[in-house]
């Protein structure tokens, strides 16, 4: 009964993610080194970007505690509103299509921690945090939860949108 709660953590968590490339922690590491997301994710070491300007500091968390608020309030509204729809790493359609079908089956509670902003320029923020998730299928009552490690690329539009994440969940 627990591997249909598995598969489904995989596909609200990697909705967003998206990208069609496994996630492993080989694929992770290539896309890192590659420049896609700029710090080890699997060091145990998070350090906060230093050139961060105050002002877009607290729009880019506010933005990213709206990402977590509006998927736990399963408001797809609001979540459609922080979704870029020039995402790099999903497709916009199908992940609010993902996401709509997650809300309509499971209860799903994301808890992040140790928020940090990790990478910034002008144009993107890439945004760390430790993510708990618990989820209930609706029908069944049956429950799971996990934990892992987040990056949420956030790319500058009319505001921060999230457009694209990386995850590795801890065994």
């Amino acid at each position: 009964m627990k591997k249909w709660l598995v598969a489904v953590l995989v596909v609200f968590v990697l909705a967003a993610c998206g990208d069609k490339q496994e996630v492993s922690p080989e694929n992770l590491q290539k896309t890192i080194d590659e420049g896609t997301v700029g710090f080890e994710m699997m060091g145990d070491s998070i350090e906060e970007a230093t050139d961060v300007p105050e002002e877009e500091k607290n729009n880019i968390i506010s933005a990213f505690n709206e990402y977590i608020a509006a998927f736990n309030e399963k408001d797809l509204e609001r979540y459609k509103n922080i979704i870029s729809k020039n995402a790099t790493g999903f497709n916009y359609d199908e992940d609010i299509k993902a996401v709509s079908d997650v809300f309509n089956q499971y209860d799903v509670k994301r808890t992040a921690e140790d928020i940090t902003i990790v990478k910034y320029s002008d144009e993107e923020a890439q945004v760390f945090s430790n993510l708990k998730t618990e989820t209930k299928e609706i029908d069944t009552g049956a429950e799971l939860s996990g934990v892992g490690r987040q990056v949420t690329v956030f790319k500058k539009e009319d505001s921060w949108k999230v457009s694209s994440i990386y995850y590795i969940g801890s065994e």
